[in-house]
C-alpha cells in the first residue's frame, strides 16, 4: 500500500467503497423483501371486511380502520391470555435464566468428578426429539397432578432443560480470565458470590442473549399449553390465537389486528436488546 502509485490507491478507496455500497444495497433489499410479510399483516388489520377480499390488492387502506384493535377485545378474553402469558414467561424465564447460569458455571470453573463427561451427555440430548419423551413426561405430570396447572410449563425451566443455554453459559464463562477468580478467592470470597458479583456483570452479553431468547421461546409455545392446558381461562396468547382464529375465520381483519398485537412485546424486547444479543453470539466461544 505504501509503495502504490495515488491512482492504485484511488482505484482501491473506490474499490471498497463500491463494495461498501452493494453491500448495502444487498442488505436493504433483503430487509424489504423479508419485511413483506409483515407490512401484509399491518396492512389487513386496518382494513375492513371487503376491503380484505378487494381485488387488486388495496396495500395502504384509507381511511386506517384503528377500531379493529379495540374489537379483538371484545370477542375474546385477551387481556386474560395476556396477563397468562406474561406470568408464564416471567416465571419460566426467570428459572431459565437462573438454572442455566449456576449449571454453565458449574461446568466452566468448578472441577467435579466426570465433569466433561456429563456435559458430553448433557449435550448429547440435543439431538434426541422431543417427540420421544413427550408422553413419558405427560405421564410423570399427570400423575402428579399437574395437568391443567401451569406447573408443567414453568418447573421445568428450573432445572437446566435448556442446554443450548448452558452451552452458551459455559462458553462464555471460559473466556473470563481465571486471575479474576483467584483474586476473589483470595478475599475470601465463594463460589456464589463469585458468581453474582464478578462472572454475571461480565458475562452480561450472554446472560441478555438467553433471556431474549427464552422470552421468544415462552411467548410463541404453543404446544406445551395445548398438551397440559384445558381451561381456557388459563390459556396463554398463543392458544388464545389459535382459539381466536377458529371464532374469527370469517374475519381475516380481526385474525391480523391480533397477530400484529401478540409480536408487539417481542419487537419491543429484541429492539430493547439487539446490541447485547449481538454481543453475546458475537463472543461466545472467544478466548480471553
Amino acid at each position: 500500500m505504501n509503495g502504490a502509485t495515488p491512482t492504485e490507491r484511488g482505484r482501491r478507496v473506490w474499490g471498497a467503497r463500491l463494495r461498501r455500497v452493494v453491500v448495502w444495497v444487498l442488505l436493504i433489499g433483503l430487509s424489504c423483501l423479508f419485511l413483506i410479510p409483515f407490512f401484509i399483516t399491518l396492512s389487513d388489520s386496518l382494513k375492513t371486511f371487503a376491503q380484505v377480499f378487494r381485488q387488486p390488492r388495496i396495500w395502504i387502506p384509507w381511511p386506517p380502520k384503528f377500531s379493529n384493535y379495540a374489537e379483538i377485545f371484545l370477542v375474546l378474553p385477551f387481556f386474560t391470555f395476556f396477563k397468562n402469558t406474561f406470568m408464564i414467561t416471567g416465571l419460566a424465564l426467570f428459572g431459565q435464566v437462573t438454572s442455566a447460569c449456576l449449571v454453565g458455571y458449574s461446568f466452566a470453573r468448578l472441577r467435579w468428578p466426570f465433569r466433561d463427561f456429563c456435559f458430553v451427555i448433557l449435550l448429547s440430548t440435543l439431538m434426541l426429539p422431543g417427540q420421544v419423551t413427550m408422553i413419558p413426561i405427560f405421564l410423570l405430570f399427570n400423575a402428579l397432578g399437574w395437568v391443567n396447572t401451569w406447573l408443567p410449563i414453568i418447573v421445568p425451566a428450573y432445572f437446566g432443560v435448556n442446554v443450548f443455554n448452558v452451552f452458551l453459559m459455559r462458553q462464555f464463562f471460559k473466556t473470563i480470565p481465571f486471575s479474576l477468580e483467584e483474586a476473589a478467592v483470595i478475599d475470601g470470597a465463594g463460589h456464589l458470590r463469585i458468581l453474582t458479583m464478578i462472572m454475571l456483570p461480565l458475562a452480561k452479553p450472554a446472560v441478555l442473549t438467553i433471556a431474549v431468547l427464552g422470552f421468544v421461546h415462552w411467548w410463541n409455545d404453543f404446544m406445551g399449553p395445548l398438551i397440559y392446558l384445558s381451561d381456557h381461562m388459563k390459556y396463554p396468547i398463543s392458544l388464545g390465537m389459535k382459539m381466536f382464529s377458529d371464532a374469527q375465520l370469517t374475519n381475516p381483519h380481526y385474525i391480523m389486528a391480533a397477530s400484529i398485537v401478540a409480536i408487539i412485546p417481542i419487537v419491543i424486547i429484541f429492539f430493547m436488546a439487539q446490541k447485547y444479543f449481538v454481543e453475546g453470539i458475537a463472543l461466545t466461544g472467544t478466548k480471553g
